[in-house]
């Protein structure tokens, strides 16, 4: 038992990776004053308009088009915001849940907009059992006046979106005043990394799809998820609406999601899901047709006054079996065959918690991920808490 008065004793942890997931358990572990926390990538969340590569140990590489000519860019989220995608889950639905109402609860505070919601599905699907029912707000069955032309049957509901440009440096603000420290470093093998957290310490691998090529890892389950999006200006597409979000043969996934922004608002239009994809060029043919199939969602897309911002083209870091959160104990120096490094010869234990391969739905898991990973990190380092 520590001394009367003494301060408890420190525990190193290293986030590897700066992008939602590992800013999300930064915010979570930097609750507990024992965590000395140190986030090491090599783009940090202030780089948004960065004209370099993102880092691989946040999110892939990405490009936009604007009004200048193509240049590699940080990839930006495809609209941020909760979308029902795949089936029902027991683990990832908890995760959902304690993500989608910590979302609305920062509405208040004009961190999170809410919008109107319609998706759309085939003719016999059962609406009533829609697993998600339970999850948003405001759910209900559409009326044959309220569905499109072409659709047959859907359900409405309100969501919650962010906009990335202004989460992310939100963010990483709360973690400055909280004093966890960023280092910006580029980290080849997993060796290196837990090098970083020492003896003791705690390494949370946030790499995303980094995760497929850290020398020491090497998960080969990673995989690209390439989507292509159009942002546009329109004060008159002010809700959220998709057809049923699934793993479609011919790569096409159609969604338009308002998002807020200064001064007013943006939407995103999409898009494309081509797994094992690493294509990062942009396709003028795949943009015509995220316009017509958005525009027959939502005609307003169609009006003279929309004005196209800007196209994204990145690569989602997808994983199959889903994504890993896991705790597993290395022993150190942690060294490899293929890489000559120079090491600290200090043996101990470092405790690497995995949380990575949440392809598209990065920002819909993220507190609720961050908190299991927390649980797990707890549970190890003081188990009494947990």
């Amino acid at each position: 038992m520590s001394a009367e008065g003494a301060q408890p004793a420190t525990t190193q942890v290293v986030i590897l990776g700066a992008g939602v997931i590992g800013l999300t358990v930064a915010h979570v572990l930097s609750k507990d004053a024992r965590y000395k926390i140190k986030i090491v990538a090599r783009d940090m969340p202030d780089d948004l308009d960065s004209q370099a590569f993102a880092s691989p140990w946040a999110v892939s590489a990405g490009y936009r088009l604007g009004r200048a000519a193509l240049t590699p860019s940080p990839p930006r989220a495809q609209g941020a915001n909760w979308s029902p995608m795949g089936e029902y889950n027991a683990r990832i639905y908890k995760w959902e849940k304690t993500t989608f109402d910590k979302l609305w609860d920062m509405i208040p505070a004009g961190l999170a907009i809410t919008s109107p919601s319609r998706v759309f599905y085939d003719a016999g699907a059962d609406l009533d059992a829609l697993w998600y029912k339970t999850l948003v707000r405001d759910f209900r069955i559409l009326g044959k006046d309220e569905l499109p032309d072409g659709t047959h049957a859907g359900v409405g509901f309100q969501t919650v979106s962010v906009w990335p440009q202004a989460y992310l440096p939100w963010l990483k603000s709360e973690l400055d005043a909280r004093g966890v420290e960023f280092v910006r470093k580029r980290v080849a093998t997993l060796g290196e990394a837990a090098a970083l957290a020492g003896p003791n310490g705690v390494l949370i691998n946030a790499t995303g799809l980094g995760a497929r090529s850290l020398i020491g890892l090497e998960d080969k389950d990673v995989y690209p998820i390439r989507g292509q999006t159009i942002v546009i200006s329109n004060p008159n597409v002010r809700e959220f609406m998709c057809t049923e979000l699934t793993s479609a043969e011919d790569g096409n996934a159609t969604y338009v999601i308002p998002r807020p922004a200064p001064g007013g608002w943006t939407t995103i239009l999409g898009g494309k899901y081509q797994k094992n994809n690493w294509d990062t060029s942009f396709s003028a043919a795949d943009a015509q047709g995220i316009l017509d199939r958005c525009a027959a969602l939502a005609p307003a897309i169609k009006d003279p006054e929309t004005r196209i911002l800007r196209h994204n083209v990145g690569l989602r870091p997808a994983r199959r079996g889903g994504p890993r959160v896991e705790a597993e104990k290395l022993d150190l120096p942690l060294k490899n065959e293929w890489l000559v490094e120079e090491l600290p010869e200090e043996k101990g234990t470092v405790l690497v918690v995995h949380a990575y391969g949440f392809g598209p739905a990065g920002y819909q898991m993220s507190w609720g991920a961050a908190e299991e990973v927390g649980s797990l990190v707890d549970s190890h380092v003081n188990p009494n808490k947990a």
